[in-house]
């Protein structure tokens, strides 16, 4: 905590040290310069930078001339109208209802509202879906492993709540999520057997209509710019996007 603020350091895997923009009250703009400054003298990092800030923050900082503002797509969160995420009416859905009713006639399948004890079922079903996913070999699998175990172990204590899609009584997909504010909950966590691909359009539609039917809006998060992901996340025709930027220094580019 700095100043009434809360800052976050990173350093994923390595790949240099940035903040993420600072949460607290306006205004920020001292604050994010002193940020770089920080990060250039105390970590030598040759171009510092803020992540992932909010078009709030842009709007804080805009016209100063000591900063370079630069939108990061990869970073743009996904936000869905929730109403069609769980009806999938109209043509535009076609395909995704098509899935859902595929796996309907295909599958005894059940759907349970997360607990206790099914979260730590699925933990030992992310293990399996990492050997799908051959997680070993990419450290970004890896990094998103270990969020997904820590959050399911600690199930009881978050304010998350999940979904289990079960095909003869064995869990074939999961999902996990939570209350945004009153109009929007975000999906943060969401997988699926690739061995029964339309688990995945299942999944999604009956976590959404059990946990979240009271909701207006949907946020499941960024694509972090994988093709595959992209593609899965523009297929269900997001109502808009969250933009994200990155702050650098002006003497920087």
């Amino acid at each position: 905590m700095h100043g009434g603020h809360l800052l976050i350091l990173s350093n994923p895997l390595g790949w240099g040290h940035y903040f993420l923009q600072p949460i607290g009250p306006a205004n920020r703009t001292q604050l994010c310069l002193d940020l770089l400054d920080w990060l250039r003298r105390e970590k030598d990092e040759i171009e510092p930078r803020v992540e992932r800030a909010d078009e709030r923050l842009i709007s804080e900082i805009k016209g100063h001339k000591g900063f370079q503002i630069d939108p990061i797509p990869d970073h743009f969160d996904y936000v869905y109208a929730a109403r069609e995420l769980i009806e999938l009416s109209g043509r535009k859905f076609h395909g995704k209802k098509n899935h859902v009713n595929r796996f309907l006639k295909n599958h005894a399948w059940e759907y349970k509202p997360m607990d206790a004890a099914s979260a730590v079922e699925c933990v030992h079903y992310l293990h399996l879906w990492c050997g799908w996913r051959e997680c070993e070999k990419n450290p970004s699998l890896r990094a998103e492993l270990e969020a997904a175990q820590e959050t399911l172990l600690h199930f009881g204590e978050l304010a998350v709540q999940g979904g289990v899609l079960l095909v003869r009584g064995k869990i074939t997909a999961f999902s996990l999520g939570e209350r945004l504010h009153d109009s929007t909950a975000v999906i943060h966590i969401e997988k699926a057997d690739p061995l029964i691909p339309e688990s995945f359009a299942m999944i999604n539609q009956q976590f959404c209509e059990n946990a979240w039917k009271d909701f207006q809006w949907i946020n499941r998060e960024q694509d972090l710019g994988e093709p595959g992901l992209r593609k899965a996340k523009k297929s269900y025709h997001p109502a808009r996007m969250i933009h994200k930027f990155r702050i650098r220094a002006a003497t920087a580019i």
